[in-house]
């Protein structure tokens, strides 16, 4: 293990990387538009920041907002290459750069490209080994579900997650390792090292296994679509200079509590990237969040508590983690008005935490998106067998088995279903 990380060290050090903070105004090829108001490129294509209304629910219990917004409509790849090596299946993982990345270089996809990018709309190089992903008889085909993404600050968001298996000869790069899922597993272990689209492009590869569980396919199939028709996201775009409740300055679109999350600009050097400098918008969260599962076992199969989860970028609820939050925008609430089982993760006893690392999100969109990763033990007193509204016990089996299709499991659900099964290796 020690080999990779130093690979992954010295590629940090050997690539001349960096990343600064800059005024809109010092944005090369983005403006803000003069009929709408958003934050557009010159070219209408990689992704806009545009102003959204929200609302979530039927009345009496509808929650309405607004905030800014990531529209980015095109479809990427998420694709990651497999290789049987000695009887052991091996993955090509790529020490990829980004600018919102914690330590900026992290264990990424083989492939990981927006449209834009892989069609070269930057003028940049090619995308190395894309061929075999989109040529798929190139290989065999182990997974490939098109998957939403962080729904807060993505509008309708999907990337296409693909594992895809070869069996001849890969060209070799200093910046690809075959890594095999017993590396990745221990890697997961490690704070800020494997990135969110290898973990949700990985998360699609675990076929489930034949484990009872508390509730049945069909019954939570049921409760899941009985959750989203009492919650309807409805998202209407609007102009970004008008949004109520947020400001703009020359540095930052935030809001006026200084709360949430705000919208800024850095100048990016990076000189293993197609295209070797460039500069972008980012949205920085306002700190680090939580993300946890609460579990349980039940007749000797653990199950974990999953939350119907609506988000402003979804077009219907999706099985969200337990908790998943920023503690800091809720600080100030009573006990009674946080989101439900935060403060049992964040006062868990140490013995009770099966799994704790730090990952960090999309760090082509966002700047330092860190949160702690959390599985935990509860009780029947603190977590009961028959759950509060809006929850559901799921096996690990049944949520890898929804993995496999498309808008059931939730980026952040989908690192955690990588999580546990790290307990399970």
């Amino acid at each position: 293990m020690q080999d990779i990380t130093a690979w992954v060290h010295r590629r940090r050090k050997e690539v001349g990387f960096t990343v600064q903070r800059i005024a809109f105004d010092e944005l090369d090829g983005w403006s803000f538009s003069t009929e709408t108001g958003n934050l557009v490129h010159r070219s209408g294509r990689f992704f806009t920041i545009e102003g959204l209304r929200v609302s979530v629910g039927e009345q009496p219990d509808r929650v309405t907002w607004h905030q800014p917004i990531i529209a980015q409509p095109e479809v990427g790849i998420l694709g990651i290459l497999a290789r049987e090596t000695d009887g052991v299946l091996h993955f090509l993982m790529q020490a990829k750069m980004e600018p919102g990345n914690p330590g900026l270089v992290q264990i990424s996809p083989t492939v990981q490209a927006t449209y834009s990018n892989y069609t070269k709309i930057h003028k940049g190089a090619d995308v190395r080994y894309l061929e075999y992903f989109t040529d798929t008889s190139r290989g065999r085909v182990l997974s490939d579900v098109l998957q939403s993404e962080h729904g807060s600050w993505f509008r309708r968001k999907r990337n296409r997650n693909m594992v895809v298996e070869v069996t001849g000869p890969v060209p070799d790069h200093e910046d690809f390792r075959w890594l095999t899922l017993g590396q990745i597993h221990e890697l997961l272990g490690h704070d800020n090292t494997m990135n969110f689209d290898a973990r949700s492009a990985l998360a699609g590869l675990y076929g489930a296994g034949a484990s009872s569980a508390l509730h049945s396919d069909t019954d939570l199939l049921s409760w899941l679509a009985a959750r989203r028709s009492l919650t309807p996201i409805t998202g209407v775009p609007v102009s970004l200079a008008d949004i109520p409740g947020w400001t703009r300055d020359e540095h930052s679109i935030h809001h006026d509590d200084e709360r949430y999350f705000r919208v800024m600009a850095v100048s990016v050097q990076a000189g293993n990237r197609e295209v070797g400098e460039w500069t972008q918008p980012l949205i920085e969260p306002n700190g680090q969040g939580v993300v946890a599962f609460v579990t349980r076992t039940f007749a000797g199969v653990p199950h974990v508590l999953v939350s119907a989860r609506a988000e402003a970028g979804f077009c219907d609820a999706e099985l969200g983690p337990t908790v998943q939050c920023i503690p800091r925008n809720h600080d100030h609430l009573p006990a009674g008005e946080r989101p439900p089982f935060l403060d049992l993760v964040r006062s868990a006893a140490p013995s009770r935490i099966r799994y704790s690392a730090l990952h960090s999100e999309e760090g082509g969109r966002f700047l330092d998106s860190v949160s702690r990763y959390l599985v935990v033990e509860a009780t029947e007193s603190e977590a009961p067998l028959h759950e509060p509204p809006g929850f559901r016990w799921v096996s690990r089996d049944q949520l890898a088995a929804f993995t496999r299709y498309s808008h059931y499991v939730s980026a952040q659900a989908r690192t955690l279903l990588m999580c546990l099964n790290t307990l399970e290796a």
